[in-house]
């Protein structure tokens, strides 16, 4: 085989979801230690929509970005030196790489040996493409870099999101408390059902009064925070003496991420590619982590929307910026 062509989604200009287009590329055969997957299902992540806009922390390579994260699917073919993978094997991706020039949105990609993870025995392609990215970040963040031990009273904001739903689970799954921030109240039951244990509605409730109300005027002991900007310096306020703020993410793009003046406590911005997905190593706890969690179904992906054939790419992105969702997007082929 030298080479194939793949319907892929690419895009030419900085904008929202109608710049995005789906194209016929031309991929090589796999070379040495590159594998060729046949992508069955792909999902959504807020970074897609960042970079397809330009406020993503680094900017797409134009024109032709490549675009996507998340894809399990079939290895077709291996290159020379690969001795993890056979064709046949079911895989994710691992999410470590650049999104211009590897994104997985696309039916077949060619991504190196490293960037791809065995799909748990027993996963479809609609979990599989559901689950990589949230549970390894909210299992990083919150296990790896925060230390979560039983007990913990957790605050998750923005807890309607992949991450924030697959970081109710991992809390649970750890014996801890999970407090959760919603924008609105119409998810407020939502979230209740999914294992949260209390929600704050941020639009008309105080949550640094309300996160100290419901743990008795303590505080939390952690904070996993999705928004960022001068917001975050508040939720210092509802920590406890030495406690833990983990930011991940940046929906309030428009301002700077400003630190809390309570001390002492501890402070980290926490991104999955450097701290955890990034090398062998942390892949291999992070795929036992998922496989484990996924086989005794503590770990069960909330899906909010599956859209069939790459061709609805766009009205996915739509429904991703509508905030109207709760949970994964996944578009499957």
């Amino acid at each position: 085989m030298t080479t194939t062509s793949a319907r892929t989604v690419l895009f030419h200009e900085i904008g929202g979801p109608d710049i995005l287009t789906v194209e016929e590329v031309e991929l090589p055969a796999p070379g040495p230690e590159e594998v060729l997957v046949k992508v069955e299902a792909l999902g959504l992540n807020r970074a897609e929509a960042m970079l397809r806009s330009g406020t993503y922390y680094y900017q797409p390579t134009l024109p032709g970005s490549r675009i996507g994260y998340e894809a399990a699917g079939e290895v077709e073919a291996v290159g020379a030196g690969v001795t993890g993978f056979a064709p046949g094997d079911k895989v994710l991706s691992a999410a470590n790489f650049p999104l211009s020039s590897h994104g997985v949105h696309a039916e077949r990609v060619v991504l190196p040996e490293g960037s791809l993870v065995p799909r748990p025995s027993g996963v479809d392609a609609v979990t599989g493409a559901a689950a990589w990215l949230t549970y390894t970040t909210a299992y990083g963040a919150l296990v790896e870099r925060a230390g979560l031990v039983p007990g913990h009273r957790v605050l998750i904001t923005g807890a309607s999101s992949g991450v924030g739903t697959a970081a109710i689970q991992v809390v649970r799954r750890a014996g801890a408390v999970p407090i959760v921030t919603t924008r609105t109240e119409g998810k407020r039951q939502r979230l209740l059902e999914l294992g949260a244990e209390h929600v704050i509605v941020s639009d008309s409730e105080d949550v640094v009064k309300e996160a100290r109300g419901l743990t008795g005027g303590r505080g939390v002991d952690i904070v996993l925070d999705a928004i960022g900007g001068p917001a975050f310096a508040e939720l210092g306020g509802a920590v406890v003496p030495d406690g833990t703020l983990v930011v991940y993410g940046w929906l309030d793009d428009q301002q700077p991420i400003l630190l809390p003046r309570q001390w002492p406590l501890t402070v980290h911005g926490y991104a999955n590619i450097t701290a955890l997905t990034g090398t062998p190593e942390g892949r291999h706890r992070a795929a036992h982590y998922l496989g484990s969690g996924l086989t005794d179904g503590t770990l069960r992906p909330v899906i909010a929307e599956v859209y069939d054939g790459l061709d609805r790419i766009r009205d996915a992105h739509r429904l991703m910026e509508s905030n109207r969702h709760t949970g994964k997007i996944v578009v499957r082929l």
